[in-house]
């Protein structure tokens, strides 16, 4: 075995890693919660560990795999894909993936084929949700574009989304537009990755 082909030390998930096997329609995913989790974690910045941001008040659940894209940086390049943004949320591309088999641990990575994504508004800031399937997944393997998928799953994400930051008696700060096929999706992806080059070459 040759011991010089790994870090010997764990790689940082954001910055430490490759943004996947073949950008921008592969890529990999690093996956935070998942459906089973009632506390939202979330990629600590410093320290490349997953910390707990907070315990779900409400019984709102993630309905799939939510993680980020490494080496991706929603700026402004993102931000001017998006109406009504006034900047990037400067944080990676989150993005969710679609799986048949119950993947029920957080802090893996996974090969994620891009299909589309969910363009999200939170407090004015781009913060857009890339939707992927899980590479060869029996059910889900073959979509090729959000159109595929069932209207009801894609209803349930935006929902998802529109509230899973709501407190008890708050209103959502956060708009959920109309999903964007894979094409754009691509299209963001690629922009975030430039806007990662800016941020931190």
């Amino acid at each position: 075995m040759n011991t010089k082909s790994y870090p010997r030390s764990r790689p940082h998930p954001w910055h430490g890693l490759d943004v996947g096997p073949d950008p921008p329609s592969v890529v990999y995913a690093f996956v935070e919660i998942t459906p089973f989790d009632l506390v939202k974690y979330e990629l600590d910045k410093e320290t490349g560990y997953l910390m707990v941001d907070r315990p779900q008040d409400t019984s709102s659940l993630p309905p799939a795999l939510y993680g980020i894209i490494p080496q991706t940086y929603c700026g402004e390049g993102v931000a001017a894909l998006m109406q009504g943004a006034d900047e990037g949320d400067h944080d990676p591309l989150d993005i969710v993936v679609l799986s048949e088999r119950s993947i029920s641990r957080g802090d893996v990575l996974l090969r994620a084929h891009v299909v589309g994504g969910i363009p999200t508004l939170d407090h004015g800031h781009s913060d857009d949700k890339i939707i992927a399937v899980l590479e060869d997944d029996a059910l889900w393997g073959s979509v090729t574009d959000i159109s595929e998928l069932p209207q009801g799953l894609i209803t349930r994400l935006q929902h998802y989304f529109a509230t899973y930051k709501t407190q008890p008696n708050e209103l959502s700060e956060v708009v959920v537009g109309h999903p964007y096929n894979a094409i754009h999706a691509k299209k963001v992806i690629t922009t975030a990755m430039e806007d990662y080059q800016k941020a931190f070459s």
